[in-house]
């Protein structure tokens, strides 16, 4: 059991915790809210040792194993199979026993040893991290490359998958969802539920906390208050209770006004001058119920668009994907990502994205942002048509040096350059003001950008799309870095948006609030899906187990959905003889598979019998050379059917 009590916690001279008590019982999933700046990762920071309380008493198992997704870049060369691997605590101390045992040649440590490696799950250790790496959206493909040659999201996605490998009693994760996709969401909640452990989240994604929590913290001045239930439940409970103070608050004012006449009517009189001093001291003991002060709610607008073309635009047999970069070798082919796409977007309609990572979703968006060209076909735009485009990565869009006004000031003469008057003047003035309605007041107009927080950014982002009046909003996940507060005032307006909307988001509460459609990419085109995120979410589960069954009837570990990216334009035809010789090839790495497996199995077994010092040893190496042989082979299985996967695709 975790408790702090009577607890005060600073961070300089902000007081984060003061007197707060709270227990957190083992294995209760525990959702940690509150206000920006309330001291959500300051009580994480104490949790993992890097702060200590200023008072009171804090207590948690000296048992407990804890594991923590780290926040800082990844910089390796390890595979990323192998950084994730690195993750099992647990799983490394014991091959450095064994290879400390092996080099001590005590025959008896060394048994010890390689039965502690057996424990530590060495034998399918791969496989579980391969798992994790497949289920967080990674390609099968990708198993084995760098670290260093992801991008920085991706490697947080690693860091993430990495902490999950860790054997652990507690488990601190802090915005899991920011850099991930639905599917990888999906997979992470499915993951999360399976977890025994007691787990701490800070999450802004409310479903995301429902269906992984039942257990809602709240921080708010300087007090930890502990709702049982999620955080729909929360909400609930949380708004009752302000209710109820506002109802006692009305009471108290009424009392407070009867002594204020009392004290003034007898103040003057000396027979009553005792009395009403204690009417004072009364007053001045009386705990008064301040209201509950509401999150300071930030609500913007869109302005009506200054005219509606209808269609908004026509997509005509269009291929979507990446042209050749301009040093590429003459009669290098563009890579497709998403091809022969005819749609027609038209006024008013509110279209949210689906997709599993790499199909495709951020291609279509960028190139409707006139970010990409078109490969193929056309995007034909209706007159007049103006967009605001949220770009995923908000930076593509902002000068970390410059600041909100400088930004402001920017966009102002640019939009007059091209014709247009933006919303609002362009005065400096006028600027500083409308920067006001998305909280950037007094010196924040003048700080760069770089040294702000993402939510900050993804606001100036918000606040420069609504400035230039769209009549089109490209949404490419808007929410990675927005409060829950922030997001439920994008959702409201969103809603009132006169406009047409398109929307990519892993928020499930703002697609299912502002969307009444659904396009899905996948498999290269895009298609109408017809159903709920429900019903999306049904999908992708019985995808992942319908693959995870077929990989079980092939002798294989289960392992998430695995995705192939369809082939670049132009491929030639496969011939059937490769793809026949391949597959003979997987037939006779499958047999090769099953007669290790039986092998291992048979090396466990024995492993299991009453053996000599000797016996164990030898047996415990040989299980291991299994164990080698068999991670190698699965390796190959895995890179040999997806190629074929591939072939298939691109020869159909």
């Amino acid at each position: 059991m975790i408790i702090l009590k009577n607890l005060s916690l600073r961070r300089s001279a902000k007081v984060l915790l003061d007197n707060a008590s709270v227990s957190i019982n083992p294995g209760e999933k525990v959702g940690l809210v509150g206000r920006n700046g309330a001291g959500k990762s300051s009580l994480f920071a104490l949790l993992n040792g890097t702060l200590h309380e200023d008072k009171g008493d804090f207590s948690i198992p000296s048992q407990w194993r804890m594991a923590q997704v780290a926040q800082d870049m990844p910089e390796t060369s390890e595979s990323a199979t192998d950084f994730v691997i690195a993750g099992d605590t647990v799983l490394a101390v014991a091959q450095a026993e064994v290879a400390a045992a092996e080099a001590s040649d005590d025959g008896e440590r060394m048994a010890h040893a390689y039965m502690a490696l057996h424990d530590a799950g060495a034998h399918d250790a791969q496989s579980r991290a391969q798992a994790l790496i497949l289920g967080l959206g990674f390609q099968v493909r990708e198993l084995n490359q760098t670290v260093n040659s992801f991008s920085g999201g991706w490697r947080m996605r690693l860091q993430l998958a990495r902490a999950l490998m860790c054997p652990s009693e507690l488990l601190l994760l802090d915005e899991p969802t920011n850099h991930l996709d639905l599917d990888a969401l999906v997979w992470l909640e499915a993951w999360l539920k399976k977890y025994p452990g007691t787990m701490l989240v800070i999450s802004h994604d409310r479903e995301f906390l429902d269906a992984v929590t039942n257990v809602t913290l709240h921080i708010e001045s300087g007090q930890l208050t502990r709702y049982g239930g999620n955080y729909s439940a929360f909400e609930d409970m949380h708004a009752e209770q302000m209710a109820l103070q506002q109802a006692a608050l009305a009471k108290q004012q009424e009392k407070i006004a009867h002594l204020q006449e009392f004290i003034n009517r007898f103040k003057a009189k000396a027979s009553k001058a005792k009395q009403a001093q204690s009417r004072v001291k009364a007053l001045d003991r009386m705990e008064r119920l301040a209201p509950m002060l509401a999150n300071a709610e930030f609500t913007f607008e869109f302005k009506p668009p200054q005219n509606l073309p209808n269609p908004m635009l026509t997509i005509d047999h269009a291929s979507f994907g990446y042209p050749p970069p301009a040093d590429a070798p003459p009669g290098t082919l563009p890579i497709i990502i998403v091809r022969g796409v005819s749609k027609s977007v038209f006024a008013g309609q509110r279209i949210g994205i689906l997709g599993a990572n790499g199909q495709g979703k951020s291609t279509l968006v960028k190139t409707v942002a006139r970010t990409l060209p078109v490969i193929a076909g056309e995007v034909i735009e209706g007159k007049g048509l103006n967009i605001g485009y949220f770009a995923q990565q908000e930076l593509d869009v902002l000068r970390p040096a410059d600041t909100p006004l400088e930004h402001m000031i920017r966009l102002a003469r640019d939009t007059i350059a091209n014709g247009g008057a933006g919303q609002y003047s362009s005065r400096e003035q006028d600027l500083r003001t409308f920067l006001g309605t998305f909280n950037f007041s007094g010196d924040m107009v003048k700080q760069a950008v770089g040294t702000m927080s993402g939510g900050e950014k993804a606001r100036l982002v918000l606040c420069m799309i609504v400035w230039q009046r769209p009549n089109l909003l490209l949404l490419d996940e808007p929410t990675n870095h927005l409060d829950l507060a922030t997001r439920e005032a994008l959702a409201m307006a969103l809603n009132e948006f006169e406009g047409t909307v398109m929307l990519v988001s892993h928020d499930r509460a703002l697609l299912r609030s502002v969307c009444d459609e659904f396009w899905m990419v996948s498999k290269g085109g895009v298609e109408p899906f017809d159903g709920d995120l429900d019903d999306y979410q049904r999908y992708l589960l019985e995808e992942s187990k319908r693959l995870r069954e077929e990989l079980k009837q092939a002798g294989k570990a289960p392992v998430p959905e695995v995705k192939v990216e369809p082939a670049p334009a132009g491929a030639k035809p496969v011939s059937s003889g490769k793809i026949k010789s391949l597959k003979q090839k997987l037939e006779r790495l499958e047999k090769s598979m099953a007669a290790l497996q039986a092998e291992k199995a048979a090396f466990e077994a024995r492993l299991g019998e009453t053996l000599s010092v000797e016996e164990i040893t030898e047996t415990g190496k040989q299980l291991q050379h299994v164990i080698d042989e068999l991670a190698i082979e699965e390796g190959e299985w895995l890179a040999l059917s997806e190629e074929i996967e591939a072939l298939e695709t691109a020869s159909a």
